[in-house]
């Protein structure tokens, strides 16, 4: 990398104080400058750049196209140096760890064998926020989200935990006498469905379902699906790795399933974990390795990060 081709330090850091602030007067406030110093130190931001950061034209700071990318790769950048240093002189080591995840996933797979986590680190203390959200990862907020999906959240880093695809499933009384040849077929039976979300939905028009649900959706939180669904309450569309052991035993019948390599991903900033958080990495690797089938684990990992 050539050094001496980047814009100094202090000009990079008062555009981010900007970007991030809205106003000169509220960044200078930040840095401990005057507003006026802001604005001199973009201006030379630009010069060097070559290119326009700030739209002047109105009366409020907006960032160009330009200014956004750079405001974003900054933010970035100087989280990443945060974190380090913090990682490295212990600075928050004190604060909780704090993880981001699903209800579904809290309560079919994270707290049943958390314990063990505990006993290994109760020096750790823990956070738990199951959300159907996609929480932000601020630095000082969330330290670990686990997120289902492709492995796709631009600006984070996104490691496999384990595949399972997604599955539309019933008790096996509620579809007894019904045909079911294409997922049309399920428009007439009622449904449940995770509060906050809108998975079955998705799913119905992404088959190409636009008619009404003739018997109406219910909506309960993550923790109570299966229950709703054992009990014949509903179809519900849900991870085939919380309905595997139902659909063996014949609890709930598998309807359809998705072809996709989508699953659980561990999800974190970009840069150095803090010790706490490289723990609990560790051990959500170690868990999957011991209660999942191999063939939804990643093809390698390691235990550090």
């Amino acid at each position: 990398m050539d050094w001496q081709a980047l814009p100094p330090l202090t000009a990079l850091r008062a555009f981010s104080a900007l970007a991030e602030t809205g106003s000169t007067a509220a960044a200078g406030a930040r840095l401990n400058v005057s507003h006026a110093a802001i604005s001199q130190q973009v201006r030379q931001l630009e010069t060097h750049m070559g290119v326009a950061l700030v739209d002047r034209s109105g009366r409020q700071t907006r960032l160009t196209a330009e200014g956004r990318d750079l405001a974003d790769a900054l933010a970035l950048g100087f989280g990443a140096i945060a974190r380090a240093v913090e990682a490295l002189t212990g600075a928050d080591a004190a604060r909780p760890l704090q993880i981001s995840t699903t209800p579904s996933f809290a309560a079919h797979w994270l707290m049943p064998c958390l314990s063990e986590f505990r006993q290994a680190h109760p020096q750790v203390d823990l956070m738990i926020d199951p959300t159907p959200r996609l929480v932000g990862m601020e630095p000082g907020g969330i330290d670990i989200a686990i997120r289902y999906g492709t492995g796709d959240w631009p600006g984070l880093d996104a490691e496999l935990l384990f595949r399972s695809p997604i599955v539309a499933v019933a008790a096996p009384g509620l579809v007894a006498d019904k045909r079911v040849a294409c997922p049309d077929d399920l428009a007439d039976l009622p449904w449940l469905q995770e509060f906050g979300t809108t998975e079955s939905s998705d799913w119905l028009r992404r088959r190409g379902v636009t008619r009404e649900r003739a018997g109406g959706l219910v909506q309960v939180p993550g923790n109570l699906l299966l229950d709703g669904l054992r009990n014949g309450q509903g179809v519900a569309v849900t991870v085939r790795e919380w309905v595997r052991q139902d659909i063996t035993s014949g609890r709930l019948r598998l309807l359809f399933e998705d072809e996709t390599e989508a699953g659980y991903h561990i999800v974190t900033r970009p840069g150095v974990l803090r010790p706490p958080a490289r723990a609990f990495v560790t051990w959500l690797r170690r868990q999957a390795r011991r209660t999942v089938p191999r063939n939804q684990l990643p093809a390698t990992g390691g235990d550090a990060k």
